[in-house]
């Protein structure tokens, strides 16, 4: 990682999302916008299809997005343009599963 890029990412505070958020911030419901519903309906049908190690999930299986995508009617296109929000899911997902993991 370059200088420049280390230098744009700041890491949220603990507890806290990337937005200084924390999880009693937001309540029990979360509201998902209709920009990303797509990118949730096809994380929410990954919900199977991590790959695991020896300490838990390393990530999704990214061989099954098109798959899964296509299942639920999205275009090659479509799974495309939703994979950055994916990925996104995906990170904050492993996240609280570390966080899950180490607070036992």
């Amino acid at each position: 990682m370059t200088s420049a890029a280390c230098a744009l990412y700041q890491p949220a505070l603990k507890g806290q999302d990337a937005f200084g958020f924390s999880a009693e911030d937001y309540g029990d419901e979360v509201e998902v916008w209709p920009d990303n519903w797509q990118a949730f309906l096809v994380f929410e049908a990954l919900s199977t299809q991590w790959r695991t190690g020896a300490c838990g999930a390393t990530g999704l299986d990214y061989t099954s997005i098109r798959d899964v995508a296509g299942f639920l009617g999205l275009t090659r296109a479509q799974a495309t343009d939703i994979f950055p929000d994916l990925r996104i899911m995906e990170a904050e997902a492993l996240r609280v599963m570390a966080e899950q993991r180490d607070s036992k």
